[in-house]
């Protein structure tokens, strides 16, 4: 009977084990998708300003009205990325041997929910997110980073997934991270401005719907096929959809393909397009794979590092590689890197549990001594 209750016990200790491994990865993935996505939006904001996107934010020849280049051109260079990145999604399936799975997935119902959890998180937040900066200017950044919160929140109603006070902690740290690294302060609101920050909260309402139905998708489907289904999904309806609907409302319909042609053949542009598209994919995938891994709530947190990593990549490629002004760091975007990682230590470890781990251990030392 000893033995017996020995291999059980051995047995739960490998499960816990593999069970902690296999937490600890996941929360390396979600940080990972932080750092990526400042790396393409970085590239991203590069590849708009090179080429012809340069005459059109610059010397604006073709006569470009404000509107169009405040909304249509953020909408063409946002269907532009996501088509490039379901384009590296669909060769990543091709050379792992993964397009049928994705012709299969798409005929299922947890297919289906990877494509709803696209449009949440693509067109609906991405276009409520441009729209929010245009209004808001950067006060948009921190309100949109709420999906960290929202996220969380939905874990917790939708799939019951555990919400400490610590980690409700953590979260406020985060949000209160991406209010001093987003820079503006709340003064001087106006009602152009406050509309805007309510716009930003639908993009955060919809990344942090997107983050929990993605995460229960991928619980059920390989996260390299939920990826890919969402990338493509997005660049299909980005270009399709938004980028039409923001000629009707520039009041001519043949901006769209006009537009949309002249940026496609843009070589400069296009090479940064390349390499932010690639890196929207890796982005993503560890979005996804993260929060099926570590949870929504956990995996949300990790992902809005973004809003210190994209400035400090912006920094590294614009201001210091390529020398353009105006993307320096400030001290308070420092301080908030650090509130930040504070703030997601708090929400993935107790530090409690680490202090006694560590006397456990010294006093065992001690014991065998």
């Amino acid at each position: 009977m000893s033995s017996e209750n020995g291999r059980a016990a051995l047995t739960e200790q490998k499960y816990q084990l593999l069970k902690s491994n296999f937490f600890k990865k996941g929360v390396l993935i979600g940080g990972l998708s932080g750092l990526l996505y400042g790396v393409y939006s970085a590239f991203l904001t590069l590849g708009m300003a090179r080429g012809v996107w340069a005459d059109w934010y610059g010397a604006n020849t073709a006569g470009l009205s404000a509107f169009v280049i405040a909304y249509l051109l953020s909408a063409l260079g946002t269907s532009i990325n996501d088509a490039v990145s379901g384009v590296w999604s669909l060769l990543q399936a091709a050379i792992k041997g993964k397009l049928k799975d994705f012709a299969r997935t798409m005929r299922t119902k947890p297919g289906w929910i990877m494509v709803l959890a696209a449009l949440f998180g693509g067109p609906i937040a991405n276009t409520a997110y441009v729209i929010g900066l245009q209004m808001a200017g950067s006060l948009a950044a921190p309100i949109s980073a709420l999906c960290v919160a929202l996220g969380a929140i939905l874990g917790r109603v939708l799939y019951k997934q555990k919400l400490t006070p610590r980690m409700i902690g953590g979260i406020v740290l985060c949000f209160v991270a991406t209010v001093m690294i987003g820079g503006n302060a709340l003064a001087d609101v106006n009602p152009q401005a406050a509309l805007g920050c309510a716009i930003s909260f639908i993009a955060a309402l919809g990344w942090g719907i997107e983050g929990c139905v993605a995460g229960y998708g991928t619980s059920m489907i390989d996260y390299e096929i939920g990826i890919t289904i969402r990338q493509c999904t997005s660049g299909i309806v980005n270009t399709l959809v938004v980028v039409p609907l923001f000629a009707i409302l520039a009041g001519n319909i043949g901006l769209a393909p006009h537009l949309l042609g002249q940026a496609w053949t843009s070589a400069p542009a296009m090479i940064f397009f390349l390499i932010s598209g690639f890196c929207a994919m890796l982005t993503y995938s560890f979005w996804y794979k993260g929060n099926a891994m570590c949870g929504a709530a956990l995996g949300m947190a990790l992902n809005g590092t973004y809003s210190f990593f994209t400035p400090l990549c912006c920094w590294i490629l614009l201001g210091l590689i390529c020398q353009e002004p105006g993307w320096a760091l400030t001290a308070l975007e420092w301080v908030g890197a650090i509130v930040m990682f504070f703030g997601i230590l708090l929400i993935a470890l107790n530090p409690l549990t680490l202090f006694k781990k560590k006397g456990q251990k010294t006093a065992a030392s001690g014991a065998a001594a």
